[in-house]
């Protein structure tokens, strides 16, 4: 079986769980957890929210009892607050892993130049990744960084940021092939993926983007000769498929086609791990969101996903879940679609006024967000 070691850290499978925003809290990584080895990361927090103590920030970084490896995404544009809330990440919440967010194409994120378009400020990028591994050293844990290709295919910054990154001690870097300007569109760029691993030999180097299925992963892995991949959008309505990549990864080839009643049982205890951590009430609420998912492909009853999606209780879930077909078979046409946001490419990215005068940004006067969450 191949493993993937980020420093000291050493996981089973090499497989990385993305923060999705509202999505990758504890009960959800619990549930993917379930099915296969790997690192599930929390959800994607600020650093100054963190540092500054904000309630809301605080109430993210919330852990499965089971969760023996507490991994977490952390947002910054400020060199002091990143190394600040690395430490306390390590000190007070036993993390034992923190990855570093500069990839997000979220305008909210970007206009404060975070998130994908911080890497075209080359020295501030260093100056950030410098204060988190300074900041974890002592504690053992490794810093890891994720990004995409660059602001668009005229300012690409991804090769730039693998130096940067190997040159701060930085653990691994992980690649998203789509620039910020694409979002979610398009198809990612598996060749930028393979480019930067031949330029990054000193570290591990990840690759994300347009992995649906066990295959896709053993694909990229093969074609861009990568250390390991990091899963989004793939694994939503389908946390079985960190199982499929853990026997693809072991060798075996064994691909999950459950009916809608295994997909039902699935969604079943998703809600009850959800209700667990957050009370029934939040429980039921959050797992509304997921239905469509689930249900992706599946010929369930426009009533039924209706009602699914008002669901209040476990018994009504229940209730309603005993009304679809169990033996239905898993729609083959779902096998290797996209799945989640997509959406259209953005004809502008919404940046700080004059980010593209410079490379520096040492000194930028942004303040960061307090609030985490997406």
């Amino acid at each position: 079986m191949t493993s993937l070691r980020l420093g000291n850290l050493e996981i089973a499978t090499p497989v990385v769980l993305a923060p999705m925003a509202g999505v990758t809290n504890a009960a959800f990584r619990r549930l993917c957890a379930e099915q296969g080895a790997g690192l599930y990361v929390c959800e994607m927090i600020t650093s100054r929210g963190l540092v500054e103590g904000d309630q809301h920030t605080k109430d993210m970084l919330v852990f499965d009892e089971l969760e023996t490896v507490r991994s977490v995404q952390l947002y910054g544009t400020d060199p002091v607050y990143v190394g600040k809330a690395t430490e306390i990440l390590c000190a007070e919440y036993g993390v034992a892993h923190v990855d570093l967010n500069f990839g997000c194409p979220v305008p909210k994120v970007t206009r404060k130049g975070g998130g994908g378009v911080l890497p075209w400020k080359r020295n501030l990028l260093g100056e950030i990744l410098r204060h988190a591994v300074k900041a974890a050293e002592p504690f053992g844990v490794p810093v890891t960084m994720k990004t995409r290709k660059g602001i668009d295919e005229e300012r690409l910054t991804f090769l730039d940021a693998g130096r940067i990154a190997a040159e701060s001690g930085v653990a691994a870097i992980a690649l998203h092939g789509r620039t910020v300007s694409q979002a979610y569109s398009g198809v990612a760029d598996w060749d930028a993926i393979a480019e930067l691993k031949t330029a990054v030999p000193e570290i591990p180097v990840l690759g994300n983007g347009d992995i649906w299925e066990a295959a896709d992963a053993l694909r990229m892995m093969d074609q861009t000769g990568v250390d390991g991949v990091v899963i989004g959008r793939g694994c939503l309505g389908r946390p079985w498929l960190f199982r499929d990549l853990a026997s693809a990864f072991a060798g075996e080839t064994v691909e999950t086609l459950p009916n809608l009643g295994e997909v039902a049982a699935m969604m079943r205890r998703h809600a009850e791990l959800l209700c667990e951590h957050m009370g029934e009430e939040r429980g039921c609420k959050e797992i509304r969101k997921h239905v469509a998912w689930y249900l992706k492909g599946f010929g369930a009853g426009g009533d039924t996903r209706r009602d699914l999606g008002l669901v209040k209780t476990l018994a009504d879930l229940d209730e309603l879940l005993d009304r679809l077909d169990p033996n239905e078979p898993f729609p083959a046409s779902e096998l290797g679609a996209p799945r989640g946001r997509q959406g259209a490419p953005r004809h502008k990215v919404v940046m700080p006024e004059g980010w593209l005068d410079d490379t520096d940004g040492i000194g930028c006067a942004i303040p960061e967000d307090t609030v985490s969450g997406g």
